[in-house]
């Protein structure tokens, strides 16, 4: 029977996206691990496979369309020796229910390859087991179960939804007679954003009537900013800490060494400092590498560090993991290409989130000193300004010039208490003022 294939839910926080690119057409065969098409979700541009094989018999959602929910039927696959004819004429398959097919709440865990991958709706003439309940399986489960002499009832799925997929089959032997696996309870939804308290979109509307205006369209990685940022800023107890960091001693030592990496291609920023003074500042105070649970505060062991990246329309924080052992210069090489990938919107939800630090450097911006937002589960992040020349009191009482960025750690009074958020901030310019220290 032909076979709906649906939009996926492709990250955590995805309800809908944009079906950018068909990779296929009406009337080509595909198989498993096929690529069918590109989509666009809140945060990045991700392929799309096929999770059964079959002839594409109709495409249901053209290419460049917008605001496709996640579980929606967006094109129909066809088995050997059906047609096109048989699509019209095909009892639609039951709806899932909502809260099997709503997307994961957490914003920490990356979804599963097979989450990730082509969801299909199972075909109405799916088995059902010995309780009655219909057994879900993908047309060619079905027939290598057959040929094998596998019962369905005794495997477990692992495709959407529990569903039984190619591999399922092909990797059970004939005498596995394991249960049939229980339904997978509903996943937490996610907490709805705070109710506006201000004035309706159209009564905003109504107070510039008269003036010239352009209305721009909010996409959804500009919803879920504006969603995330507002309900942190609502429930995180935030605290600021301020410290003026001297930079002269870096600056001479950046220059030296890229001198020296010149030929290796290798050329290192004042950020890539600050990641690997942050990393180190970390294990320093290790108490301050942690995360928010709702219950709980989860301790970290490595120095897991996001840096926030501009974009058209948003940004990305990319996340360096295990940033206090790698050296300058790998941390230069990932981060550029995270950057590269992140303006591209193409990195896997797996390399921005997590972390339990963040770094937030508008200093090229010529910004002096902000305050940053944190954004959870992170207990802190670190708003760098710019390094300028500025009159110093020496040591010795002497009155001189150095080159002084203004740093503000942004922290979770929940995670981190004054003193500890002090002393974290105090490691962090110790390694910007004495880089070498950085590399012993």
């Amino acid at each position: 029977m032909p076979t709906e294939i649906l939009m996926p839910a492709l990250s955590p926080t995805m309800e809908e996206g944009t079906l950018a690119k068909w990779l296929v057409k009406e009337g080509d065969t595909v198989a498993s691990g096929d690529l069918l098409a590109e989509i666009e979700t809140d945060k990045a541009t991700m392929e799309f496979e096929a999770v059964d094989e079959g002839v594409v018999g109709k495409i249901l959602i053209p290419e460049g369309s917008e605001g496709v929910k996640v579980n929606s039927p967006i094109a129909v696959l066809l088995e050997e020796g059906e047609s096109a004819d048989d699509i019209g004429t095909t009892p639609a398959a039951p709806a899932a229910a909502a809260d099997e097919a709503a997307p994961a709440a957490s914003e920490d865990a990356a979804p599963a390859p097979a989450q990730a991958a082509a969801a299909a709706t199972p075909a109405p003439a799916a088995p059902q087991g010995a309780d009655g309940n219909r057994i879900f399986a993908s047309p060619l489960a079905r027939r290598i179960a057959a040929d094998k002499g596998l019962d369905l009832a005794a495997l477990t799925g692992s495709g959407p939804r529990g569903r039984i997929v190619k591999a399922d089959v092909e990797n059970a032997k004939p005498q596995a007679a394991a249960a049939p696996a229980a339904a997978t309870p509903a996943p937490a939804a996610a907490p709805a954003a705070a109710a506006s308290t201000g004035p309706s979109a159209d009564q905003v509307a109504r107070m510039y009537e008269g003036r010239t205006f352009e209305e721009v369209k909010l996409d959804g990685m500009r919803k879920t900013i504006a969603a995330r940022l507002t309900e942190a800023k609502q429930t995180v107890p935030h605290f600021y800490l301020r410290r003026d960091i001297q930079l002269d001693a870096l600056l001479k030592f950046r220059g030296e060494l890229n001198k020296q990496l010149e030929a290796r291609g290798v050329k290192l920023s004042v950020n890539d400092f600050i990641i690997k003074a942050c990393a180190l500042a970390l294990q320093a105070v290790p108490d301050a590498n942690a995360v928010w649970a709702g219950d709980r505060v989860l301790k970290m062991k490595s120095s897991d560090v996001a840096v926030a990246v501009a974009i058209e329309g948003g940004l990305f924080t990319p996340v360096l993991q295990d940033s206090d052992t790698k050296s300058l210069s790998t941390l230069s090489t990932e981060m550029k290409d995270l950057a590269k990938r992140a303006r591209d919107r193409k990195l896997a939800p797996h390399e921005y989130q997590g972390g339990s630090f963040a770094i937030s450097n508008l200093g090229m911006f010529g910004i002096d000193n902000f305050d940053a937002i944190v954004n959870p589960p992170h207990a802190g992040i670190l708003a760098v300004g710019a390094g300028v020349k500025k009159p110093v009191v020496g040591a010795d009482g002497e009155l001189a010039v150095a080159t002084v960025m203004s740093v503000t750690m942004s922290v979770d009074h929940r995670v981190i208490d004054g003193a500890l958020g002090a002393e974290l901030l105090n490691a962090i310019k110790d390694n910007l003022e004495n880089p070498m220290m950085m590399l012993a």
